[in-house]
């Protein structure tokens, strides 16, 4: 591993974070200026611009023949935007959760989830499943314009001013939308350059420090392509954008596996393979904190600063177990089976209770008034 391997890896990172700003910058202005509410823009239009690393770390690494980083990236990094960025956004500041969230969109997460589960069983995604998740990403986007096309008409045919200020704000219009067609372009460029140094700078560094690519892409590139979610996320947080906040994280663990996923696997050569260690532990892992999310929003409508702490928790777990496995350590089969059996489990039970008293509470409160 050469100096200027190590040099293109961190360029990389920093080319998909810059790139990322500039998409997500871009579109999200052109999307307010039709009118389209945060939670829509969180699931639609920023879900997308910081999927879009993910989605050039993909169709260059399936393009390599390196289905490990694939299958590692997309599993990975969602596993990594609810456990790593819900948690430590909640952390920063409790998220507000929206009903559309818990009755809609997190069910469609736990859905597309177990979908790539059932559709790599055989341990391959082939050309047919690509085209599986894709249809099912291309519907999931046309029900969403279609249900904020009323609003976006609403917003065109609003009364413009006339005279010389309908000219002059006329002219500032087109520059804007110049200027952030311009940065959403900009974006893109960045991205695909920075995901060709980041994917090869990380099969560099597997083959010399013998780490497969999977354990790579599950843990550095996961995390790496993650940051454009998790900078989002928190500095919505902040500014009290909460419903971007988690939209982004939801909308972006839906469109990884239905876009990203299926558009790599329609076009890979020779589909992607999925490997039985990931059928086994990683994808069971991924559907598990997608169905964890359904208790957590449901208590409350919100992410405590406790349950933030806890899905942190979780992913320090998770991440202990991967270095574990990479370094061929003993402990690593105990490890797997603790969590799998008992700690997982008993999360589960634990917050299964805390949704019953949720609900009992809300009887109680409804039949006293």
């Amino acid at each position: 591993m050469t100096t200027v391997t190590v040099i293109l890896f961190v360029l990389g990172f920093v080319a998909l974070i810059v790139g990322g700003e500039f998409l997500v910058r871009g579109a999200s202005k052109l999307a307010e200026a039709f009118g389209v509410p945060p939670l829509i823009v969180g699931l639609t239009v920023v879900a997308f611009g910081t999927s879009a690393p993910e989605i050039a770390v993909l169709i260059k690494s399936a393009f390599s023949g390196q289905s490990g980083l694939v299958v590692g990236n997309v599993v990975g990094s969602n596993i990594a935007n609810v456990l790593l960025i819900l948690g430590l956004s909640a952390l920063v500041a409790p998220l507000v959760v929206s009903r559309r969230l818990i009755f809609l969109e997190v069910p469609l997460m736990i859905g597309v989830s177990v979908l790539m589960m059932v559709l790599s069983l055989d341990g391959q995604l082939s050309r047919l499943d690509g085209a599986i998740l894709l249809a099912g990403f291309l519907l999931h986007l046309a029900f969403m314009i279609r249900e904020q096309r009323g609003a976006a008409l609403a917003v065109e045919n609003l009364p413009g001013e006339s005279g010389t200020d309908s000219i002059d704000s006329a002219r500032r219009r087109r520059n804007q939308w110049i200027k952030n067609v311009l940065l959403i372009v900009a974006g893109l460029v960045v991205l695909v350059i920075g995901s060709e140094w980041l994917v090869n700078g990380a099969v560099a560094m597997a083959r010399t420090l013998g780490v497969s690519e999977l354990v790579i892409g599950l843990t550095v590139v996961a995390v790496g392509t993650s940051l454009p979610e998790m900078a989002t996320s928190i500095i919505a947080g902040l500014r009290g954008q909460r419903d971007i906040a988690v939209g982004n994280v939801v909308g972006s663990n839906i469109f990884n596996i239905l876009s990203g996923l299926g558009l790599t696997a329609l076009i890979a050569p020779t589909g992607i393979e999925v490997s039985d260690g990931v059928l086994s532990f990683d994808l069971p892992i991924m559907i598990a904190t997608a169905v964890a999310c359904m208790p957590i929003f449901f208590t409350g409508h919100r992410i405590a600063r406790w349950e933030g702490a806890m899905f942190f928790g979780y992913y320090i777990a998770y991440a202990f177990y991967l270095i574990l496995t990479a370094t061929r350590n003993q402990a690593a089969a105990q490890f797997r089976t603790v969590m799998l059996w008992f700690v997982i489990p008993l999360t589960v039970t634990t917050l299964l209770i805390f949704l019953a008293r949720t609900f009992r509470h809300d009887k109680l409160r409804v039949d006293a008034a």
